[in-house]
């Protein structure tokens, strides 16, 4: 996720079915046997924009008294901030099949109770956009949040579904009726009859929606299909100058994972005219959306170009290397990860190393990257916090203020970690060739856990990589860039934040700097 401040580029993320259950033979006799309806089904009303609310309407599954909650999100992952969605729930009705009222109370901010689940066939309730309906206490990033206009509408699933107690895991039907002209982008797949298939409540929250008068541009990666689509109410921005901006990182990204890990991926790009500040962009596994004000696209190209690498290469962290955190979201309750240096700060650094890679950024360019991230860690961020306390308490207040320095300091560690391995393997492995293998140890569907991962990490690597984590990922303090950029010939002078290579640099230092810069 990254988080754009307006003076600094600071790189900080349905369909009413009849639901009766289905009966078939057993084999040893003719008693039929129910067979239990799991699927939830939701449809969302577009056509009706008004009041500035969704309305969306659920054909509920077979429910016990084990299902008598329906919960709305309290966070939602890779955010790491306090969201509270039950907050814009406006209206909550249950009924039964005949269309009797059920009795449902609110016990909590984010929580509505059924009186009687066992009867309940259908949720109607309306949840008002965070867009125009803004809050004083833990204000929904803007790239998180929602949009319904007479033009368009965003939907980030956290901020309009919720789930039955129990049923996190169940399979979810959305049908989304919108007017006959816009056209729909999102990584959910579409059926042949309009809707959309997710495999549970966290693919849905994975999976944004952009809807409304879009343009779409679409390309193939080696294999790996790309779409994008984008919301320019001034038709500032076109999809083909989105695509024309980024195929080339695209591709550098390909060769820098050693081709990409995911078979489709879908950008969404939702512009506005309102100033909004701040802006920014959210990460999902196989796509990834922008918020930002409209403007000339060669105002803003590059700056995207440097957010949608970041995001992009989340395909690799948190997709395929997370702990059970993040594949067991808890949408209830936030508990926070230990490896924000991980999911974030080294997808940061990532992010701009394979541009140098790439040839996509010269290396004046990377080094100018690198001056900002530490002037603005330096100047804008305690430098006592270490990243292992930001993650741990990066839900409470005060810490959250020091989010954004996640993609200063972190990025800035992670560029120390990659050095440091390539030191200890005489250049020929750096961070980015573990992460690939650790890719493949794990995967998406094979978490590590979140309490043993620094020792695991270690084994992975070499010894001396548990003091390089407790001097600066489990503590703050200075960063010794000095001393590490010198391991391959760049001056850095902490005074003026400025990188430069040193021309008289002995021959290993020049060695370990081609192989840190080594050409894709």
């Amino acid at each position: 996720m990254k988080i754009i401040k307006s003076t600094l580029l600071i790189t900080f993320c349905f369909l009413l079915i009849s639901c009766g259950s289905t009966k078939i033979p057993t084999k040893t006799n003719s008693t039929p046997q129910v067979v239990k309806n799991t699927e939830v089904k939701f449809l969302i009303n577009l056509n009706d924009r008004t009041d500035d609310t969704f309305k969306v309407k659920i054909t509920a599954p077979d429910l016990t008294s084990d299902n008598n909650i329906f919960q709305f999100a309290s966070t939602a992952p890779g955010t790491y901030q306090v969201m509270d969605i039950g907050r814009f729930v406006r209206s909550f009705i249950a009924m039964d099949e005949k269309g009797n009222l059920i009795t449902t109370t609110r016990i909590s901010t984010n929580q509505f109770e059924i009186s009687e689940p066992e009867k309940v066939r259908t949720i109607i309730y309306d949840i008002a956009e965070t867009f125009d309906n803004p809050v004083q206490e833990n204000p929904i990033y803007i790239m998180c949040g929602t949009s319904i206009e007479d033009n368009h509408s965003l939907i980030n699933g956290q901020a309009v579904f919720g789930y039955f107690k129990g049923m996190q895991s169940n399979k979810i039907n959305l049908k989304i009726e919108y007017p006959s002209d816009w056209i729909a982008g999102t990584a959910l797949k579409l059926n042949e009859d309009g809707s959309y298939t997710a495999n549970s409540f966290d693919q849905l929250v994975d999976s944004p929606i952009l809807l409304g008068n879009l343009t779409k541009a679409s390309t193939n990666i080696e294999g790996t299909t790309v779409d994008i689509f984008t919301y320019s109410p001034r038709g500032m921005v076109q999809s083909k100058q989105v695509l024309a901006t980024i195929e080339g990182m695209l591709r550098s990204a390909s060769k820098f994972l050693n081709g990409l890990p995911v078979d489709r991926y879908t950008f969404l790009l939702h512009f506005e005219t309102n100033n909004m500040n701040p802006k920014g962009a959210w990460e999902h596994s196989y796509s990834s959306g922008y918020t930002f004000n409209e403007k000339p696209w060669n105002e803003i190209s590059k700056a995207f170009k440097d957010t949608a690498a970041h995001e992009f290469f989340h395909i690799v962290t948190p997709l395929n290397i997370h702990s059970e955190i993040i594949h067991e979201f808890n949408f209830i309750e936030p508990v926070p990860s230990r490896h924000l240096w991980l999911y974030e700060g080294t997808t940061e650094w990532a992010s701009h190393m394979m541009l140098l890679r790439s040839g996509e950024k010269s290396l004046d360019d990377y080094l100018n990257t690198l001056r900002r991230k530490v002037f603005i860690s330096t100047k804008y961020f305690d430098d006592e916090l270490s990243l292992l306390d930001l993650s741990l308490k990066s839900y409470e207040k005060e810490t959250h203020k020091q989010y954004a320095n996640i993609y200063q300091r972190g990025a800035l560690i992670a560029g120390m970690l990659d050095i440091k391995l390539l030191e200890l393997s005489n250049g020929s492995k750096g961070l980015i060739d573990y992460i690939n293998e650790l890719a493949k140890v794990y995967g998406p569907d094979k978490p590590f856990e979140d309490a043993t991962f620094f020792d695991e990490f270690v084994k992975f690597t070499f010894p001396e990589i548990e003091e390089f984590m407790n001097l600066y990922v489990k503590n703050g303090g200075a960063l010794p860039l000095e001393e590490f950029y010198a391991k391959l010939g760049i001056t850095f002078d902490a005074k003026e934040f400025l990188f430069e290579v040193n021309e008289n640099a002995t021959d290993q230092q020049v060695y370990l700097r081609k192989q840190w810069m080594k050409a894709l």
